[in-house]
């Protein structure tokens, strides 16, 4: 799928097309066959994970010795584009690549890497990282879940809501306060492995407005247990720049997926309005029809250019918060302008669950809210001017 005709972008290397071309073989003939029954039911398999992990769809980017692929942040960018261009945007493959495991690679000991992270490649493991707490949103100094010392380890206590991967989830990455009364300092990074964790419980799956199959669930941690050496790292305290640290790359993610939604927009409506007919003739003829997709296709090829400079940024280690916060916000703003336009030329098939495009406008709207809303991106922008 290209609707765009672009040049391959310089950070695009050789074995990245071919990982491409991998990718998007196995989805096809793996993955594509079910997503209309995973939509139906509202959930992926559990086998799905080990699927993907066997394939070297998951953790690309950890180094080899701790079971992945040993490349960089450009093979994940290539394989969530795959997913994503194919409709799996509801399937939390790059949350787990590309910040839980990040995690645990960048701030872990020996130990926990060793532990964790090869688990997390193969899909032994489905990871999650709790963050977001009922009436916290985006504030994350604010939460109140607390992690207090208990022998030689924690006793944890609060609760997520929002979690993605949070019904499939074994290992989780909650955010926690270790010391209440120092604000960002008292945020610390605790793991908890719920296949042995009493206290654990997860609660419903939530029905939202899009994003149907994806697993976004409530969690509750009451009196759980956990080790010392769950606490992620060496030292308390380390949690808020943990996850300031790592955000860039989030918000870097969900752009990703916000200009692959539009690239698949552009090419189902195409082939839509060159088979549908109205007035004696078939729409793509209409000069609205072709101002409008002039326009999609303008919006989304800036988009995708944006994207690749600040993919290659990130790759050499150049991206800077300011930066990954423009892509984020203005990207998955535009991909709410191409969508909408594209649903209008289906008419009322448009508005129809089994058309793509229906699915996709409803998915499409909780971007500008993921990884810190558009809103805190503005902020964090307007703090550079």
């Amino acid at each position: 799928m290209d609707a765009l005709n672009l040049p391959r972008p310089e950070w695009m290397t050789e074995d990245l097309v071919l990982l491409e071309e991998q990718s998007r073989r196995f989805i096809a003939d793996e993955f594509a066959p079910h997503i209309d029954r995973w939509h139906e039911a509202g959930m992926y398999e559990r086998e799905v994970w080990t699927k993907a992990g066997a394939a070297g769809l998951l953790c690309a980017s950890i180094p080899e010795e701790y079971g992945g692929a040993g490349g960089t942040f450009a093979h994940e960018a290539v394989i969530n584009r795959e997913f994503s261009l194919a409709g799996f945007d509801t399937f939390g493959a790059p949350l787990q690549s590309g910040i839980v495991a990040p995690y645990i690679l960048h701030y872990g000991t020996e130990e926990q890497k060793q532990r964790w992270l090869p688990k997390l490649a193969t899909g032994e493991m489905v990871g999650a990282i709790a963050m977001t707490e009922p009436g916290t949103g985006s504030d994350l100094q604010g939460v109140r879940t607390k992690a207090e010392k208990s022998g030689n380890g924690y006793v944890l206590n609060g609760s997520k809501t929002f979690i993605t991967n949070g019904q499939h989830a074994n290992l989780i990455v909650v955010v926690a306060k270790t010391d209440a009364k120092a604000g960002a300092k008292g945020v610390s990074l605790l793991v908890v492995e719920t296949d042995d964790a009493p206290g654990f419980r997860r609660g419903r799956k939530l029905k939202k407005l899009g994003m149907d199959s994806a697993d976004t669930s409530e969690l509750f941690f009451e009196d759980v247990r956990l080790p010392a050496e769950n606490l992620l790292g060496t030292e308390e305290g380390q949690g808020f720049y943990q996850l300031m640290k790592e955000l860039p790359q989030e918000r870097l993610i969900v752009a990703i997926n916000a200009v692959a939604m539009m690239e698949r927009a552009v090419v189902l409506t195409v082939d839509y309005v060159k088979q549908r007919q109205a007035f004696g003739k078939k729409i793509i003829e209409f000069q609205n029809t072709q101002f409008e997709l002039a326009e999609c296709k303008t919006d989304t090829t800036i988009a995708k250019v944006f994207l690749d400079h600040c993919i290659g940024q990130h790759v050499n280690g150049q991206l800077d918060t300011v930066t990954a916060s423009m892509a984020k916000y203005r990207l998955t703003d535009t991909l709410a302008r191409v969508v909408d336009r594209c649903l209008q030329l289906f008419g009322g098939y448009g508005f129809m669950d089994e058309y793509p495009i229906s699915r996709l406008y409803r998915d499409a709207r909780v971007l500008r809210i993921y990884a810190g809303t558009n809103e805190i991106m503005k902020l964090l922008i307007a703090r550079s001017l």
